[in-house]
C-alpha cells in the first residue's frame, strides 16, 4: 500500500507554474513575511499552499520535518490532516447516495440495528451535521484510556454507544466526532468495502493522490513529517503522544500532502465525485429543527475572510494540525499542513488567503491617534444575541478597552474613527450610530456579529482569596483532558498559573480553596480533592460546557 514514488516531473511542472505565474512575483514576499512571522526555521513547522484557478502560485515549507534528525520540512512532506478527513468521509456518503446505496434521511439503525437510539430517530444527516445529540467519544475520560489500543469500528462504537444523548436530534449544533465514526461504518456496510479501501480506490486512486493514506502508525511512509507537541513541564518540544490511527477512524485519520489537497480541492470544484446540487448540501451549512442556519454542511464549514464567501475545514490530531479554505467567488485555495500542535495554523492560512484575494487583514502598524472625545464616543455595554453575551467598552488611560462578561480586558486599537482592532488584526469592531443608538459590527474568523447599545454598569470583579505560596503549590501538577490536551498548573513568582497545551499561560485566580476562575477568557478550573490538599484533578468550565481532567504525574 505504501510504495516509494519518483516526482521529479511533478515537481517540475509546480516550479514552472510558480515561476510564470505574474501573481506570484506580486505576492510572494507578503506570503513569505506572514507564514515567517508564524513558523521559525529550528522548530516543527508548516507547509503552506497557495492556488488560484486550481494552480499553485505559491508553495513553501517552514521549520523542521525531523527536530532529532535535523531535517527541514519540505512542501512533499506527509502529514496527518486530522478532521479534515471529514470531507472525505461526508462526500463519500454523498456518492453512496448518488449510488442509491443509502439516503441522508435514512435512520442510522438501517445500517447499524443494535445502535441504541432510546427511541429517538438519528438519521445520517444528523452525523453528518454534528446535530445527532450523540456523545462525542473524544470528550469521554475514557477517551484516554483508548487512545493506544487498536480497535475496530464496532469496537469504538462500543466505547460511547450507551452514553446519555447531549440533546435531541436536530435540535443544536456541537461539533461531534462520534457521529464520524458511526459515518464511516455506514460507509463499510453500505459499500461492502472497508473505509479504507473505500476511500482509496474511490477517492485517492481516481484522482492521482498518490501521497495520501488511511493512516498507520506502523507503515512505512516516505516523507513523513514527524509531529510533535510542546512540553507542558518545560514549554520545550517533545514527540507527540501515541495514538492508534484506528481511533480517529473516518473522523481524523488521513495522512496527505498540500499538493494532493490541492488535487481534492480541484477534482471538488470540477465535479469529480459528485453532482454540484448535491455537494452544496455539503458546503453551504444547514438548519436545526427550529430553521435556525447554522454554518456547518456535511464536511465543511462557510464564513468569510473580509467580505469573500469561505468555505473551510481545519484539522487538529496529536502532534498535527491543518486548515484548507476555498474561496469560490475568487477560486482561490489555501491549505496549511503543520507538524506541531502548539501553533495556530487557521490563522496563518485566513490570513494567507486574505493577501491573496488583495484583501490583507490591516496591521498594528496602521493605527492613527484619535482625541479623547473621539474615543469615548463609543463607550457602553454592546449585547450581542447571537451568542448571549454582553461587551463592555471603557476609556482608560487614553486607550479604548473591550471586556466580554467573565473576561479579561483587551485593549482595542483604532485604524480610524469608527473601526478598531484588537492585538489579534484579525478580529475588528465596526462602530456606527443608526436611529440615533450605537451599534458594533464585530468580526471574528469570518463571522459577523452585531452588537447593540444597552444600558448596563460594566460587571463587578469576582472576589478573590488569599492562598499562601506553599497552599498555591499544593495544586501544581498535569491535569490530562485528553491525550491531546493537559492542563499544566504550576507556580511562578508567587502567581499560580494554568497552561493548556499549546497555549500561552494564563494566571488563575482563587474563589475559594476548590474553585479557580480565570480572566483571559470567561472560564473556571473546580479543583477536586482525595483529601486536604491532595488534588485528584479538576473540572474545566467554559462555553457552557464542563470538561473533567485527571492529575497525572
Amino acid at each position: 500500500m505504501y510504495t516509494t514514488k519518483i516526482k521529479f516531473v511533478v515537481l517540475f511542472v509546480i516550479t514552472a507554474l510558480m515561476v510564470s505565474n505574474p501573481l506570484v512575483s506580486q505576492n510572494t514576499n507578503d506570503f513569505d513575511k506572514l507564514l515567517n512571522s508564524q513558523y521559525n526555521a529550528n522548530e516543527p513547522g508548516a507547509a503552506v499552499l497557495i492556488a488560484k484557478n486550481g494552480k499553485p502560485i505559491y508553495r513553501k515549507a517552514v521549520g523542521q520535518a525531523n527536530l532529532e534528525l535535523d531535517v527541514p520540512l519540505k512542501s512533499e512532506n506527509v502529514f496527518e490532516i486530522g478532521s479534515i478527513t471529514k470531507q472525505f468521509t461526508a462526500v463519500s456518503i454523498l456518492m453512496l447516495e448518488e449510488q442509491g446505496k443509502l439516503k441522508i434521511e435514512d435512520d442510522i439503525t438501517k445500517y447499524i440495528p443494535d445502535y441504541p437510539t432510546n427511541g429517538k430517530k438519528i438519521t445520517i444527516h444528523h452525523l453528518l451535521n454534528h446535530t445527532s445529540g450523540i456523545k462525542s467519544y473524544t470528550s469521554m475520560p475514557s477517551f484516554l484510556t483508548e487512545a493506544r489500543k487498536d480497535l475496530t469500528p464496532t469496537e469504538l462504537i462500543d466505547v460511547f454507544k450507551n452514553e446519555p444523548m447531549d440533546f435531541e436530534p436536530g435540535e443544536k449544533f456541537l461539533y461531534n466526532n462520534s457521529g464520524y465514526i458511526l459515518l464511516g461504518h455506514i460507509i463499510e456496510v453500505a459499500s461492502g468495502q472497508s473505509y479504507e479501501d473505500f476511500i482509496e480506490k474511490n477517492i485517492f486512486s481516481k484522482i492521482g493522490m498518490e501521497n495520501s493514506y488511511y493512516g498507520s502508525m506502523k507503515e512505512i511512509i516516505e516523507n513523513r513529517a514527524y509531529g510533535y507537541q510542546l512540553d507542558p513541564t518545560s514549554e520545550g518540544y517533545v514527540n507527540a503522544e501515541y495514538l492508534s490511527l484506528t481511533i480517529p477512524y473516518a473522523a481524523g485519520s488521513i495522512m496527505s500532502t498540500v499538493d494532493d489537497l490541492l488535487k481534492w480541492q480541484n477534482a471538488l470544484s470540477a465535479n469529480k465525485f459528485v453532482k454540484r446540487e448535491t455537494l452544496n448540501k455539503a458546503i453551504n451549512g444547514s438548519k436545526l429543527n427550529d430553521g435556525t442556519e447554522i454554518p456547518y454542511g456535511y464536511g465543511w464549514g462557510k464564513g468569510e475572510i473580509n467580505g469573500s464567501k469561505a468555505i473551510t475545514h481545519s484539522g487538529g490530531i496529536f502532534g498535527y494540525t491543518s486548515n484548507g479554505i476555498y474561496l469560490p467567488n475568487e477560486d482561490i485555495y489555501v491549505v496549511g499542513l503543520s507538524n506541531c500542535n502548539c501553533k495556530n495554523i487557521s490563522q496563518t492560512t485566513m490570513m494567507l488567503a486574505a493577501e491573496a484575494i488583495g484583501k490583507p487583514f490591516p496591521s498594528l502598524d496602521d493605527t492613527v491617534e484619535l482625541s479623547e472625545s473621539q474615543l469615548k464616543k463609543w463607550v457602553g455595554a454592546y449585547e450581542f444575541e447571537d451568542e448571549n453575551a454582553v461587551r463592555f467598552i471603557q476609556y482608560e488611560n487614553g486607550k479604548l478597552t473591550s471586556l466580554r462578561e467573565g473576561s479579561e480586558t483587551f485593549e482595542i486599537h483604532p485604524l480610524s474613527e469608527n473601526r478598531f482592532v484588537f492585538d489579534d488584526v484579525t478580529i475588528e469592531y465596526s462602530f456606527k450610530m443608526e436611529n440615533g443608538k450605537k451599534m458594533v459590527e464585530m468580526k471574528n474568523n469570518g463571522t459577523v456579529r452585531i452588537g447593540k447599545f444597552v444600558d448596563k454598569a460594566p460587571p463587578s470583579a469576582r472576589k478573590t482569596i488569599d492562598l499562601s505560596v506553599a497552599e498555591l503549590k499544593t495544586y501544581e501538577g498535569n491535569y490530562q483532558l485528553n491525550p491531546m490536551m493537559t492542563i499544566k498548573v504550576f507556580v511562578e513568582d508567587e502567581t499560580i498559573y494554568a497552561q493548556l497545551t499549546g497555549q500561552p499561560k494564563i494566571e488563575i485566580f482563587p474563589e475559594s480553596k476548590t474553585l479557580f476562575f480565570l480572566k483571559a477568557v470567561p472560564a473556571e478550573l473546580e479543583f477536586h480533592a482525595n483529601g486536604d490538599n491532595d488534588w485528584k484533578g479538576l473540572t474545566l468550565r467554559q462555553g457552557g460546557q464542563q470538561m473533567e481532567a485527571a492529575k497525572v504525574e
